[in-house]
């Protein structure tokens, strides 16, 4: 089992730069979609996230979206605009996405990261496969059943903060 731990925290997706991430042999980050790539209801991505994926790509990075969302088409949409891959319906905790992700991209945990706000589906589950996690703080905490969950997280951030970031 995983640990719920992140590996990292930080406050935006962008803090993350593809030179850090290329000094450490990363060769693929794969994000959750909602409330870490972007906002629930923004169905196309903004400049931001667009620049942020053409210095990844740059860096000979590849940026792949790794979902639980289940509004139809809701990722297809998007990941179409960002123009990247991704997996929606992923059932994360379960390992089986970001394995098939890593498959398709040929990439192997060492090289891969996984970027998420959530710890027990996001960070759990690249911890299921072996994969560094960081913790990005939400977007949003709009509301309530959000703002009951990220708070039923808090001691596992304040564990990641006393140990200190590990990537």
């Amino acid at each position: 089992m995983g640990s719920l731990i992140p590996d990292r925290i930080e406050n935006k997706f962008t803090r993350i730069t593809p030179e850090e991430l290329a000094e450490k042999g990363i060769r693929l980050v794969l994000a959750d979609l909602d409330n870490t790539l972007t906002r629930y209801q923004q169905l196309d991505p903004d400049e931001t996230v667009k620049a942020w994926r053409d210095q990844l790509r740059s860096a000979g990075i590849t940026l792949f979206v790794v979902s639980n969302g289940r509004r139809p088409h809701r990722a297809q949409h998007f990941c179409n605009g960002l123009e990247v891959s991704y997996i929606s319906h992923a059932g994360k905790p379960h390992r089986a996405a970001f394995l098939e992700a890593m498959r398709q991209c040929g990439c192997r945990p060492e090289e891969t990261v996984m970027l998420g706000d959530q710890i027990f589906t996001d960070i759990w589950g690249a911890h299921n496969a072996g994969i560094w996690a960081v913790y990005i703080r939400p977007i949003a905490r709009d509301n309530l059943f959000r703002k009951v969950r990220y708070g039923i997280e808090a001691p596992f951030r304040g564990l990641c903060r006393l140990r200190g970031d590990r990537i």
